[in-house]
């Protein structure tokens, strides 16, 4: 069961995953989580339980933020030992899916409280997430401007090239003010700038794919981006929305196992 948590985990590439062997350190003991955070130098911990009864098992899983010692997220999973394959797949699949949003919702709520002087690149790639996401004019300008000052830190920074043009996506399908043709071009340099860089990030894959379908008319290259993205990572609900949100731009809905390229 951790190998496949551990192994789902490690296909998110912005989180930094303890490998297998130092964590099975601590398997049996009882060892505070402030104690596990020091000793492999992580912020967050991911720790659960299985009990057993007859055929039935029941696993429980809940995030940890060490430092701040509170909870981000806890569920359990019930299921049957004479199917214990499809379990595990059960419970990798929906532990991933929770706790990797709830990781970045937790570093944009932290790096939102630090001032914006001392912030690096990818400080302001997550305030820039947190502004664009309140969805108004001013907030989607202010979080282009963090991502281009991310950009001149490291030119190179897939992710805020990928979130330029996601922004300036928010700001036609939402009714904001006008993508000029010339922010439109930028928006897709970047997104194939990005796809390039990051081909193997699942979510700056998905993020370039959609303003490379609503501004170039891109829609195979957009619907295989977000396809290797879901192969990366098959628990992304942001690459799955999008998508959907690719394929209706092309009037092709679809099963959710169509492609629409």
């Amino acid at each position: 069961m951790v190998e496949e948590i551990i192994t789902a985990l490690s296909r998110i590439r912005w989180l930094f995953v303890i490998a297998r062997n130092s964590t099975f350190t601590y398997k049996g003991r009882a060892v505070d989580v402030k104690q596990v955070s020091r000793e492999l130098g992580v912020r967050y911990v991911l720790e659960g339980s299985v009990r057993k009864a007859g055929g039935q098992v029941r696993i429980t899983a809940q995030l940890i933020d060490a430092l701040a010692g509170t909870h981000l997220w806890a569920d359990r999973f019930d299921g049957a030992l004479d199917d214990i394959f499809e379990l595990q797949d059960q419970v990798a699949s929906g532990v991933v899916g929770a706790t990797e949003p709830k990781l970045r919702q937790s570093e944009i709520e932290r790096t939102s409280r630090k001032p914006t002087e001392s912030l690096v690149a990818y400080d302001l790639f997550l305030r820039a997430l947190a502004l664009r996401d309140t969805r108004t004019d001013e907030s989607v300008r202010e979080a282009i401007a963090l991502l281009k000052r991310a950009l001149a830190i490291d030119p190179n920074y897939a992710p805020a090239k990928a979130a330029i043009g996601w922004s300036r996506v928010h700001q036609r399908s939402h009714g904001r003010s006008p993508v000029s043709e010339t922010e439109a071009a930028e928006a897709v340099a970047l997104a194939r700038q990005a796809l390039e860089i990051g081909k193997d990030d699942p979510d700056t894959l998905w993020t370039a794919a959609t303003p490379l379908a609503i501004f170039a008319g891109e829609h195979a290259v957009a619907a295989a981006a977000i396809d290797r993205a879901l192969m990366l990572n098959p628990n992304s609900a942001h690459a799955w929305a999008a998508r959907g949100f690719v394929c209706r731009s092309r009037d092709q809905p679809g099963p959710s196992n169509a492609q629409c390229g």
